[in-house]
C-alpha cells in the first residue's frame, strides 16, 4: 500500500513559480514534480566531492613580524 503524507512548506515565490512552470509543461501534478525533485535530490552522495589540494607556496622568511603593528608600518613605509 502506498501512503502520502500531506505536509506544509515554505518554498519561495520564485522557486514556486519555476515549479508550477515545470508541472505545467511535464501535464503532471506539482506534487510529482516536487516529489521527483526531492528523490533526486536525496540521491545524491551525502559526501561532497573530494577537492583538489590547495597550492603551498614557500617565498622564505617573513621580512616582519606580524603581531608587530609598528613593524608593519615601518615595512609599509619604507
Amino acid at each position: 500500500m502506498i501512503c502520502h503524507m500531506r505536509t506544509t512548506l515554505l518554498i519561495p515565490d520564485e522557486l514556486f513559480r519555476r515549479l508550477k512552470q515545470r508541472a505545467v509543461q511535464a501535464r503532471r501534478t506539482l506534487s510529482a514534480v516536487v516529489a521527483e525533485a526531492l528523490e533526486r535530490g536525496l540521491a545524491e552522495p551525502a559526501t561532497p566531492a573530494k577537492l583538489p589540494p590547495l597550492p603551498v607556496y614557500r617565498m622564505g622568511q617573513p621580512r616582519v613580524e606580524v603581531a608587530d603593528r609598528d613593524a608593519l608600518y615601518r615595512a609599509m613605509e619604507g
